[in-house]
């Protein structure tokens, strides 16, 4: 993902950006921000979306990549074939993809102008840069052990796909001193549920204490 631009409106909501390597439990732990009550904008879901059946980033997808979509959309597995080891290949991809993200991320922004707390789920928030236009970044982290167990029992996944894809991220040690909070999953669910709970609470209050402050 690329750069966020954050809004110019002063009464904007504080946006948080929630990443974290594979495996890390971050898809989870959005979920539990979303029943705390905070939008949430779903970077990958929203690329499904668009490259699913009749997605519309289809047919650019097709032109550059022939035989990666059909009936059902992009073939994943197909494209990420095409693109797997290749730098090019996959900055085309991206060049196809980011614009019409950030397209739907602007359109996100503006339903939930009057929310006190919004949150990016983005896995490649520090590759791609966006952590310049978010207001607190949150990393969800969870002990290299357990880590490689749940990514390995992915279907399809094999040792030599999880170490490309760590090779290609930030490493989860950077990411945690990066972060401004911090998530660790490594616990049991309720417990990672009751930190996310506090989080939101403080946050809350952050946001509240930053638009009093700019109405002074």
């Amino acid at each position: 993902m690329t750069d966020i631009a954050p809004q110019s409106d002063q009464t904007r909501p504080l946006i948080i950006g929630l990443t974290g390597s594979i495996g890390m439990g971050k898809s989870t732990v959005a979920a539990m921000f979303e029943r705390a009550g905070v939008p949430i904008f779903d970077a990958d879901a929203q690329v499904r979306a668009m490259q699913g059946p009749n997605g519309a980033l289809n047919p650019a997808i097709e032109a550059a990549f022939p035989g990666s979509t059909g009936p059902q959309g992009v073939d994943r597995e197909a494209l990420g074939k095409i693109v797997f080891a290749d730098k090019q290949k996959l900055a085309a991809l991206e060049a196809i993809v980011h614009p019409a993200v950030g397209e739907k991320r602007a359109q996100f922004l503006a339903e939930n102008a009057a929310a006190p707390l919004i949150l990016f789920d983005i896995p490649l928030l520090f590759e791609g840069g966006g952590h310049a236009g978010v207001d607190a970044v949150v990393v969800v982290s969870a002990p290299a052990d357990i880590q490689r167990e749940r990514v390995l029992a992915r279907p399809g996944m094999t040792a030599e796909k999880f170490e490309h894809i760590l090779g290609i991220q930030t490493p989860d040690a950077e990411k945690r001193e990066r972060a401004d909070h911090l998530i660790d999953t490594g616990k049991t669910l309720a417990e990672t549920e009751a930190q996310v709970s506090q989080l939101v609470e403080e946050l809350r209050r952050d946001a509240l204490t930053a638009s009093q402050s700019e109405q002074t």
